[in-house]
């Protein structure tokens, strides 16, 4: 009997119970046998997994989250951890791992494919910065949920003719910030594609009050920088990747907002409430496609691949080309949101 194995690393988000079910229904028609680490690649590294059966994937397609659950543990970070992932593999008689995750989850994957272990990837980032797929799950959950925000804050802000700037999820790439800006109707949109000066920020905005509006909205990024200063971080240690924890630029912008222009200034920090809750029909579906190409790398050996959607269709791409770059918002949506600021 075919083994597989399976584990969901990274940041949660919607969708992810979604191909998991997906995984364990093709792996049931086939005969196969699924396992499931707990905690990402930590769970590998401990060998701490479980059976996925039939009924454990029953009624998990609407629910958020990730009945693996996950973490952000890199196996690259301590020596020995690539060995007990190879151990691991072996002891269990696994013939393919399928990784679920985002730029790190698959960049230890690909790392791990070339050292000997059989891994194919599934794309999973709310932030949707991942080359060579045109969408990650994830995300669409992730922008309407900010731009259900955004509009829940346009009437509390004309209600006290403030100014509320949304803080939005988005380390380097400002996909959720621009779309649900867009979307939403934000005055000013502000992605760390794109820096600005504070003067140019504000000047949006008291152009838009001397037309006679009374509140303006602004999305910004959580990786976005304020030109002439530091990035806002709330750490100055690094994660197992190497990366800085951000979050407090909406604050630090609406202090040099409301000291400028004089204007009322509120901050509200999104956070994780773009992770949360029940996947979008659009996530759950892509998903389900996901994890139904995965199994089918997996049946053919494949491996070193990842699933992934090109136009409606779902393909097989290289896991080095989806983490070799980033995918960042392009200048050409970026300058069609600006037409619309202030």
């Amino acid at each position: 009997m075919k083994r597989i194995g399976m584990l969901t690393g990274g940041g949660d988000c919607p969708g992810l119970n979604a191909v998991l079910r997906a995984i364990v229904w093709m792996a049931k028609r086939e005969g196969w046998t699924c396992i499931g680490f707990r905690q990402g690649w930590k769970g590998i590294i401990e060998d701490n997994h479980e059976e996925l059966t039939m009924d454990s994937v029953s009624g998990i397609l609407p629910r958020g989250g990730t009945i693996l659950r996950t973490s952000r543990t890199n196996p690259y970070k301590n020596p020995g951890d690539v060995e007990r992932v190879r151990e691991a593999v072996k002891k269990n008689r696994l013939d393919a791992l399928i990784a679920i995750g985002g730029e790190d989850t698959l960049g230890a994957g690909h790392k791990l494919f070339k050292d000997g272990v059989p891994v194919i990837g599934v794309p999973k980032t709310i932030d949707n910065d991942l080359s060579a797929t045109d969408y990650t799950f994830g995300y669409d959950t992730a922008l309407n949920i900010a731009t259900n925000c955004i509009d829940r804050l346009h009437t509390t802000a004309d209600s006290h003719n403030r100014v509320m700037v949304a803080e939005i999820m988005g380390r380097h790439a400002g996909w959720i910030a621009l779309e649900s800006g867009l979307a939403g109707g934000a005055d000013v949109i502000l992605i760390p594609e794109v820096p600005m000066t504070a003067d140019e920020i504000c000047d949006f905005i008291i152009r838009r009050h001397k037309r006679g509006k009374n509140f303006s909205i602004v999305a910004v990024a959580e990786g976005f920088s304020i030109k002439g200063e530091d990035l806002v971080t709330t750490k100055k240690e690094l994660d197992a990747f190497g990366h800085v924890m951000l979050g407090g630029v909406g604050d630090r912008l609406s202090k040099i907002i409301e000291k400028k222009t004089g204007f009322e200034t509120r901050c509200t920090v999104l956070g994780h409430i773009q992770r949360g809750g029940s996947p979008t029909a659009f996530d759950r579906v892509l998903g389900t496609r996901f994890g139904v190409k995965a199994f089918e790398l997996a049946k053919f050996g494949k491996f070193g691949y990842m699933a992934a959607l090109r136009g409606r269709d779902i393909v097989e791409v290289p896991l080095a080309d989806a983490v070799g770059a980033l995918k960042t918002v392009p200048m050409d949506l970026y300058e069609t949101a600006k037409m619309f600021f202030g």
